[in-house]
């Protein structure tokens, strides 16, 4: 009788172990590009511009591009485009109660383009995109460097892959 507690103790001992290892494997964990846009929208600072914003928007794609518009409440529209395994650095400017978010890039790899401008359309190229932030601390600030660095190493992966 005793083996047969003990052997009834390893085998749901197994069963528990095996459940826990099995149901850990369909947990995900927030990937670097929903952690990137969450916290963007989440701290964007509408105020941080010198023209009132009507509405803005921040993707980051599937595929590694992070997109930002802004339209303006007279019509302007501001949009910035970039791959991010052509992210080279982050660097912010300000407090933690506003500041502006910089993502640097190797070259001239930022899409800048500008619609309904008194000063005419603007299509160009640029090093770096602005995001304005309010109430971020430091701490969330360094996750988000770190995950823009993670997500930028996976996509230079994914291409030597190909």
């Amino acid at each position: 009788m005793k083996k047969f507690t003990f052997n009834l103790k390893i085998t749901v001992l197994s069963c528990i172990t095996m459940f826990f290892v099995l149901s850990s494997g369909f947990i995900h964990r927030e990937d670097s590009r929903t952690y990137i846009q969450n916290v963007l929208n989440r701290h964007y600072d509408t105020e941080g511009q010198n023209v009132p914003l009507k509405r803005y928007e921040i993707n980051i794609t599937n595929n590694g591009f992070c997109r930002y518009r802004k339209v303006y409440t007279n019509g302007k529209e501001e949009y910035f485009a970039m791959n991010l395994s052509r992210f080279k650095d982050v660097d912010f400017y300000g407090s933690g109660q506003r500041g502006i978010l910089c993502l640097r890039t190797n070259n001239d790899d930022v899409i800048v383009q500008t619609r309904n401008d008194k000063a005419g359309a603007i299509d160009t190229m640029g090093t770096y995109m602005a995001i304005p932030l309010k109430d971020i601390d430091v701490e969330e600030l360094n996750t988000l460097a770190e995950h823009f660095r993670n997500w930028n190493r996976e996509l230079l992966a994914s291409a030597k892959k190909e």
